[in-house]
């Protein structure tokens, strides 16, 4: 059974994942393609949708790093760079194709997530843009960078 501050965070993965799901899944079209950060470059719901499932996907790889003893990203990542680069990789799928692409890769962090000790969570490694954090502050930043970007673009789609 997981430790209490397993457990935690595991609760606040799971609340994201239905928060993200809810306020996506009810987007129309237009929904999907209005603009949230104007730039440069601009980016619309569904360049933000495609961010946040990049972001999942290389953020649990770090994490999985992390508690296998490892350092985390490179001292000097460029997130940005590599935001762009992603944004272009991704930039032909489908809304409905990201935000299930998105809800699976939540699921699996969720899942690495669980498995972890309490001791694990104390691990420290690199975070791109967190610096040197505990494994522990790397999962909430998962959790706390949607619940960020959402808030900015409910704000902007309504």
């Amino acid at each position: 059974m997981p430790g209490p501050r397993v457990s935690e965070i595991v609760a606040r993965l799971e609340k994201g994942m239905l928060k993200t799901q809810e306020k996506f899944g009810s987007l129309s079209a237009e929904g999907w393609r209005a603009p949230v950060y104007d730039g440069p470059p601009p980016w619309k719901v569904r360049d933000l949708a495609a961010h946040f499932y990049s972001a999942e996907v290389h953020l649990l790889l770090m994490a999985r790093d992390v508690a296998a003893g490892g350092p985390g990203v490179g001292e000097g990542f460029d997130y940005d760079g590599f935001n762009g680069k992603e944004q272009l990789r991704l930039a032909g799928m489908a809304p409905q194709a990201v935000l299930a692409s998105l809800t699976q890769a939540r699921v699996e962090t969720i899942e690495f997530a669980r498995a972890l000790s309490e001791e694990q969570l104390d691990l420290v490694g690199r975070h791109p843009a967190l610096g040197m954090v505990s494994l522990e502050v790397m999962l909430i930043a998962i959790y706390g960078h949607q619940l960020m970007h959402m808030r900015e673009a409910m704000a902007r789609v309504g």
